[in-house]
Formats: C-alpha cells, structure tokens, sequence
C-alpha cells in the first residue's frame, strides 16, 4: 500500500471517527430538553442522586444568564460534551482499525485490550466527576459565604464550564494507568519512581480532596481514595510492563529458562 493510500485510509479514518461523534451530538440535540433538566441542571438541584445518597442538605443553585447569548452557548456546550462522551467508543474503534492491519497477532490482543480499557475507564472517570467531584463541589461552593450580605447567584456558562471541566478532567486522570503504560513502554515511567512519588501523590490526591469537600472526611475520602488507587494502580502496570521487557530480553539474548 502506497503512502498516498494509508493517508486516504486515515482520512476516512477521520472522517467515520466525527461521524459518530457528530451523530450522537445530533441525538442530544433532538433530546436537549432531556439532557438540560437531567443532565446540566441535575447537580443544580437539592434531589440529585449523591446528595441524597449523602444526606446532604443542599438547596437548589441559583442560576443566571449575564449574558445575551449565554443560555445558547449553555446548550450548545452540554449538546457537544454528551456527544463527545457517548461518541467516544466510535472514534476510538475507527482509530483502532486504522492500526490494526499493521500489528502482529500478539500485539492486536494487547492494544484491543488496552482500547477497550481506555474507553471503560475514561467513561467511568466522566461519571466519578459528574456524580461525586461535581456535587462535592458544588455543595462546598453553595454554602461557602464570607458574608451575610452576598448570596451566592452563579452564572450559568461558568456553572457549565465547572461541570464540564471536573467531569472530563476526572475522565483525564482516570487515564493515567493508560498514560503510564505507554511511559513504562518507553522506559520513561519505572517502578521504582513512580513508588518514589507515591508519598507526593498520596498527600496531593488528599490535598485535592480536602479542598473539594472541606469539613467533611467522608466526602473528601469518597473524593481522594478512588484517585490514589488509580495511582496504586499505575505502578502495577509499570512494573508488568518491565518484567514483559526483561522476559523479552532474556529470550532474545537466550537467557530464558
């Protein structure tokens, strides 16, 4: 196959990746009033799901629109994002046939695999930011006052862009034992310093927590902990990973028994 083909096979490679991000933005737009209400708003209000799973009393937000076309980029962002995430496993699967004629038997198992575990886990990353760092954070923000005479009204796109940035920057973390796989594979990421780093790590992942939900170490553990063992975790791949490459060696050099 000539260069000009592959790159023919990339662009289509593109093109049906977008599709279907593009086509499940189209579903949550003919459903906008479902994913507004359910979606946006759901953290918004005092029934959503954690806080009634905490006990929390939390009261509705008061939200505003300080701008003219504030409620339309709103819509537009939220419309975008959900499509982002439910069209996710289409552009990761269209990627995933674009490189899989160029792999050998053993290593399609792998990357199936680690697609596969890509998606699942950003997916749930998204759900943990939207379901317990969101709520967590807006609980804290809501009741957070340093004076009687300001009441706490908040914009509506800054509300969306809060929710948006914690639910995909927890899908992003989520990422970090993909991240660190392909690190350890080019023997930038090792176990000995990612264990080096686990105390910084272990007291950021806290840090982070306690400012989310201050004054409440449920929160802050239901926060932090899922997070730490992503770290845990992360060490685990790289030193799977540095026993395959050592294995590798060896029976390259024929040490193997």
């Amino acid at each position: 196959m000539s260069f000009l083909d592959h790159l023919e096979d990339l662009r289509w490679t593109i093109i049906r990746g977008i599709s279907g991000v593009v086509i499940m933005t189209i579903v949550a737009a003919i459903f906008h009033n479902w994913v507004v209400d359910v979606i946006l708003m759901g953290p918004a209000k005092s029934d959503f799901i954690t806080y009634q799973l905490l006990g929390f009393d939390f009261e509705d937000l008061n939200l505003q629109n300080r701008t003219v076309p504030g409620q339309f980029f709103a819509l537009m962002g939220i419309v975008m994002a959900v499509g982002l995430v439910a069209g996710s496993p289409f552009l990761i699967y269209s990627i995933w046939k674009f490189i899989e004629p160029g792999l050998y038997p053993k290593e399609k198992a792998g990357m199936r695999f680690i697609a596969a575990f890509a998606t699942i886990f950003f997916i749930i990353g998204v759900l943990f930011g939207y379901l317990v760092i969101t709520p967590l954070a807006l609980n804290f923000f809501n009741n957070f006052s340093i004076s009687d005479t300001i009441r706490n009204d908040f914009d509506i796109t800054r509300y969306f862009s809060s929710v948006t940035w914690w639910a995909f920057g927890a899908g992003i973390l989520f990422e970090l034992p993909v991240i660190i796989y392909f690190l350890a594979k080019l023997g930038l990421a090792t176990p000995e310093r990612l264990r080096a780093f686990r105390k910084y790590a272990f007291l950021a992942v806290f840090v982070l927590g306690a400012l989310v939900t201050p004054a409440d170490p449920f929160s802050m553990f239901a926060a932090a902990i899922p997070l730490y063992l992503l770290y845990e975790g992360s060490i685990h791949v790289a030193t799977w990973v540095e026993r395959n490459r050592i294995r590798e060696l060896n029976k390259a050099f024929g040490d193997a028994p």
